[in-house]
């Protein structure tokens, strides 16, 4: 047996962490800091979990996965096709998926409480602008638990028929509380203004796996022109997208 292994051997088992002195962990909704998976059953009941070890050999896992990618590259003449007209291709992804590849996030009101506190009956004119709906997988979740009949969502794709989906959408058509207006938009154009948004009037910028799909000679524009709408969220994947 090797030194490794005996001190792997020797090392206490790990106690599960089941209480917070912070949080109530047996609240229905329990907020990010008191997640503590007690049931091997439950791992898909929260988006999240905290203070789960990953698996011992996620590691290698991950490695392995990324050398795969890498003896496989896209040609280089692909991707200047990719990058010039992405749209084209978001186009296609919507026109074969619809709405049926992305899970509506409902996780969101956990990880950002403003977007709760902005549905709020009481919480007066609110502009909320989701940049890179998709089919509404954000939007629509809101626009379902909002309260608030000031609160104004703005939602836009640079895919002219994502946009088209969220038009489609009977909460579009018919919403029960507030207002939506969808539209198409580039985030990566230069010095550009969403449709019908005036600078500075929107209350919270919503991007969850946007900057992550852009190519890093498009965030400059892109933070650029996020800036110039209102304050942000986002929500990314930073390593191994």
């Amino acid at each position: 047996m090797s030194e490794e292994q005996i001190y792997e051997n020797s090392k206490p088992a790990r106690i599960p962490k089941l209480t917070s002195s912070v949080h109530n962990i047996g609240a229905e909704e329990p907020p990010f800091g008191s997640r503590f998976l007690t049931e091997e059953s439950d791992v898909w009941a929260q988006n999240a979990w905290d203070h789960v070890p990953p698996p011992n050999d996620q590691t290698e896992t991950i490695a392995a996965a990324l050398e795969r990618q890498r003896l496989g590259p896209v040609p280089d003449e692909e991707k200047a096709k990719y990058n010039a007209k992405p749209a084209k291709y978001w186009d296609n992804f919507y026109k074969t998926n619809a709405d049926n590849f992305f899970r509506d996030r409902k996780w969101l009101h956990l990880e950002f409480p403003d977007l709760l506190s902005a549905a709020e009956p009481d919480a007066g004119d609110i502009t909320i602008c989701e940049i890179g709906c998709g089919a509404g997988n954000t939007a629509f979740p809101l626009l379902s638990a909002n309260k608030n009949p000031k609160l104004t969502i703005h939602a836009f794709d640079y895919s002219s028929h994502a946009v088209k989906l969220v038009q489609m959408n009977p909460l579009y058509q018919d919403p029960p509380v507030g207002s939506i207006q969808a539209a198409v938009w580039d985030l990566s154009s230069e010095n550009s203004n969403p449709p019908g948004v005036v600078p500075d009037s929107v209350d919270i910028v919503v991007l969850v796996f946007v900057l992550s799909a852009l190519h890093p000679d498009e965030w400059r524009r892109a933070v650029c022109n996020i800036h110039r709408v209102g304050s942000i969220i986002s929500h990314n994947i930073p390593v191994y997208d």
